[in-house]
């Protein structure tokens, strides 16, 4: 009985093998890459919310400290978004009939709260507290960069673990004296090493042994 399939059968089916494993591995290297890319995470992307709000105007030209409107920082372990009430302290004297604030108007009178777009993300299995790093001298900045020159903020690095571990393993390269921790333009001193070894010491900071457990960031 003669050949049902050509001599070169075999040859082609192995190369189809090997052209399929090898389109499935760069699909999934792809793939991979894309999810941890920073368009997918949308890191330097300025994100639009409901009420047109400008840090740069109201932090940086304004002056208004981060604490007036982010008021559980130093004892929550998030950072909330204010209220319209907060809004309206200045707003019920100052541009009250602005159409970009009908919003804020309209939940102070309802109650209704506006909702904002989230910005900064941390995964859903990361345990964050706001409140303890503040108060152990990591400035809003570290993280959120130069949120006083945002007119529409963004997220200006993806909050990988290394991101964070980078601070964990060296905390004295990053701390920084409690009264400048909502101090945006903060230069880091020359002598940085040994102030942040002083200020490691001072506000207790664990060792980075300890820093750096699974435990601390995986609750």
């Amino acid at each position: 009985m003669g050949q049902i399939f050509p001599r070169n059968a075999n040859l082609l089916a192995r190369l189809s093998i090997f052209a399929g494993l090898l389109l499935a591995t760069t699909l999934l290297l792809v793939t991979g890459v894309f999810f941890r890319s920073n368009a997918y995470r949308q890191i330097n992307v300025a994100i639009e919310q409901p009420v047109p709000f400008s840090h740069q105007l109201h932090a940086g030209t304004l002056g208004v400290h981060c604490n007036y409107c982010h008021v559980s920082v130093e004892q929550s372990y998030f950072a909330n978004i204010p209220a319209a009430e907060t809004c309206m302290t200045c707003h019920s004297q100052i541009k009250t009939n602005s159409p970009k604030l009908a919003l804020v108007r309209e939940s102070y009178t309802s109650g209704e709260p506006i909702l904002w777009q989230k910005v900064n993300r941390v995964p859903d299995f990361v345990y964050f507290n706001h409140s303890i790093h503040v108060n152990k001298g990591v400035g809003c900045s570290e993280c959120h960069g130069r949120v006083d020159q945002m007119p529409v903020v963004w997220q200006p690095q993806a909050f990988f673990m290394g991101y964070c571990l980078n601070c964990h393993r060296n905390p004295e390269n990053y701390v920084r004296p409690r009264d400048q921790i909502y101090q945006m333009d903060y230069v880091r001193p020359a002598n940085q090493q040994e102030l942040g070894a002083q200020l490691v010491a001072q506000y207790g900071i664990m060792p980075p042994e300890q820093l750096t457990n699974c435990w601390v960031c995986h609750r």
